[in-house]
């Protein structure tokens, strides 16, 4: 059994303010220690399950976050950015048997997470056929196409809940609540406890694992923060402009879609 794993940071236990999330700044190394462990108990608990193979896609900002001297011989990991519109979940292939989601946060737009956002702190809203969309309704989306199973999710308690709405049938660890800038968290070794055995049940499951639907046409709407980044997105080809804080794109294949968003929100 192989497994592929999209390891975030913004959903991981404890985190509540962006000095956390990023590299520069000294708090990071803390939760980068945190979202280690996190993706660590995720991998040990696929192993339980059976897997053969584990490959990690570490997709928090500059792709090279976790810890590798943390990591048992049977997992690999993909560090940095390839530029494939694949993204977050670049390196699955339709030969994998599930996907999994660790550290994963609420869409822009919402107050369920201190760090809520979607790819960029530029969008606004992201919507996807009129729903706004999340990162992982784009990842498991993407894995759709695949056709793969996403089969877990830890990370706040809204994109848990958005990923039972997309994903039937998925388990899943609430890590956080957020309430304006803070956040309400499970302590990071009951988070551990509970992604490590959530995964193992998910993948050891013999229930069905459907995939989302993944049928066209498709329209992505795009609202920036600032003006002139929709202005920049809107020379995409095929992009319209929608006002003057938004670009849409329409197709029927939803690779192109996640083509489209590679460079609009580049």
């Amino acid at each position: 059994m192989k497994v592929f794993l999209s390891a975030d940071i913004e959903g991981t236990a404890g985190i509540a303010h962006w000095d956390e999330a990023e590299r520069t700044h000294p708090d990071y190394q803390e939760f980068r220690e945190l979202m280690t462990a996190e993706v660590l108990a995720a991998c040990e608990g696929a192993r339980a399950a059976g897997a053969s193979e584990i490959l990690v896609k570490d997709a928090h900002d500059s792709g090279r976050n976790l810890r590798l001297d943390r990591f048992p011989a049977y997992v690999r990991i993909l560090r940095g950015w390839s530029g494939h519109p694949d993204g977050m979940m670049f390196g699955l292939s339709a030969d994998f048997t599930a996907a999994i989601y660790t550290g994963y946060h609420a869409k822009a737009g919402s107050e369920a997470n201190p760090l809520a956002h979607t790819t960029t702190l530029r969008i606004s809203r992201l919507l996807l056929n009129g729903e706004v969309a999340s990162e992982f309704t784009i990842n498991a989306l993407c894995a759709a196409g695949y056709r793969v199973p996403s089969v877990f999710l830890s990370g706040d308690a809204e994109i848990c809940a958005d990923a039972q709405a997309l994903a039937p049938g998925i388990t899943t660890v609430a890590t956080l609540e957020g309430f304006g800038r803070a956040a309400l968290s499970i302590s990071p070794a009951w988070a551990c406890e509970a992604i490590r055995e959530g995964v193992e049940a998910a993948l050891a499951s013999a229930a069905p694992r459907p995939v989302p639907a993944l049928e066209g046409p498709f329209e992505v709407v795009v609202e920036f923060v600032n003006p002139t980044d929709a202005w920049r997105a809107s020379w995409y080809p095929g992009a319209v402009a929608r006002g003057g804080r938004a670009v849409s794109f329409k197709a029927d294949d939803f690779f192109e879609i996640r083509r489209a968003l590679r460079f609009l929100t580049a």
